[in-house]
């Protein structure tokens, strides 16, 4: 049985990068809870597609810059 990969995320560094962004910002911009942004950063929760772009416009970049997948092979532990 294979290992399951997970997604992992670089919106912590977007907020920052973002004039410090807080998860409060974040979560009323896409409008959902802090809480769910939380989980979504510490990757305890894959956000839907629609959440993912979202998020993605919020801070004006690619999808792939803000949700990482880990490609056939790479060590994702």
């Amino acid at each position: 049985m294979t290992k399951p990969t997970r997604v992992s995320n670089s919106i912590r560094a977007l907020r920052f990068g973002a004039d410090e962004m807080t998860q409060a910002e974040l979560a009323n911009r896409v409008q959902v809870t802090r809480q769910t942004i939380i989980a979504i950063e510490q990757g305890r929760y894959s956000p839907s597609l629609e959440m993912a772009f979202k998020i993605a416009r919020v801070f004006r970049v690619p999808l792939d810059e803000v949700f990482h997948y880990p490609t056939e092979g790479e060590n994702h532990d």
